[in-house]
């Protein structure tokens, strides 16, 4: 009985340890992440509580111009602010414009992207691979101010690469800036340019955690190198692929201002190609300095991207739920 009761007690005496270790390290652990916490928080929630802008007409006062003060004695307009986006010639073309541009983009730069990151792992020489990844990543850190003008060095309508080489090829220069209809094509070069290297990395991450036995048994069942793509590389590929599209999914009503507003500089001719959603509430903030208006435009986009995930995820998860997001 007494040797039964001491193994009782140095069991529970472990079990405390063993708690007491677990607590410690979740401690440790908790303290780790409380930094990030503190900065989410702070950057991401409490800048929430400028929704309400969305709903009312700001107003300064000059007796106390504090930005609280300012809130809460401002007017409650409802959903006026919102009206502006659909009250004009405009919002037809915006709308198409942001939509129709990511659409296309989402799947050009799905297909883009896993052919690259397919390309890149055939390359065997080392060197000669880290050297096309760096080359096909940098443009993802390069700014669209800095994009806009190697894009003028090619289409500037009196020095351009292109404009001389039409000259000299007895063409007629085309007035690249003055024409609307070949924004579209210019627009999606630029994008695919600018953005196939990072997703071209992530989905060459997962092709290389693929197990090569893999390969080496369908190669030695016959496989040619496309089957092995389609029945090998393509099927482990289907969750980042499907993690990714439903991230650019959500911000199918985003729009990327740097894009459409620096490359194609800001040319009022050019508006029916180039105008989205974006540079339009930008064009009408710098018109009537409406915050509230703007407030209600991030408002629209941040919940049409929200219902765009929940949506592509059921999808998603209908289809393969080991796939989905969440």
């Amino acid at each position: 009985m007494v040797g039964k009761k001491n193994r009782s007690q140095a069991a529970a005496t472990t079990g405390r340890k063993k708690m007491a270790a677990s607590k410690s390290k979740t401690l440790i652990l908790l303290t780790m992440v409380l930094p990030g916490t503190i900065w989410f928080f702070l950057l991401r929630y409490l800048p929430m509580a400028g929704i309400i802008l969305a709903f009312k007409d700001y107003k300064v006062y000059p007796k106390n111009p504090t930005f609280w003060n300012n809130l809460m004695h401002s007017q409650w307009v409802g959903l006026k602010n919102f009206k502006f986006l659909f009250a004009t010639n405009d919002s037809l073309i915006y709308i198409r414009n942001t939509i129709g541009y990511n659409v296309l983009w989402i799947a050009l730069g799905l297909v883009v992207s896993v052919a690259f990151a397919i390309i890149l792992n055939e390359i065997t020489q080392k060197f000669v691979a880290k050297t096309y990844q760096t080359l096909m990543f940098f443009p993802y850190f390069l700014s669209w101010v800095v994009a806009s003008y190697f894009v003028l060095a090619f289409l500037d309508p009196t020095r351009g690469l292109l404009t001389h080489w039409m000259t000299s090829h007895g063409m007629t220069p085309i007035q690249w800036y003055s024409e609307p209809k070949y924004w579209p094509y210019i627009l999606t070069i630029c994008n695919v340019w600018k953005n196939t290297g990072y997703s071209a990395i992530l989905y060459l991450a997962a092709i290389t955690g693929i197990d090569a036995s893999q390969y080496e048994a369908a190669s030695i069942d016959g496989a040619t190198k496309w089957q092995q793509i389609r029945y090998v590389t393509l099927p482990h590929l289907r969750p980042m692929i499907s993690i990714l599209l439903i991230m650019n999914v959500g911000k199918i009503f985003n729009s990327d201002f740097g894009l459409f507003y620096t490359v194609p500089l800001n040319s009022g001719s050019l508006y029916s190609a180039t105008q989205v959603i974006d540079t339009y509430v930008y064009r009408v903030m710098t018109a009537t300095s409406n915050i509230g208006m703007s407030t209600a435009a991030g408002l629209l986009q941040n919940l049409v991207g929200f219902i765009c995930i929940v949506t592509a995820n059921k999808i998603v998860q209908k289809i393969d739920e080991d796939s989905s997001l969440f």
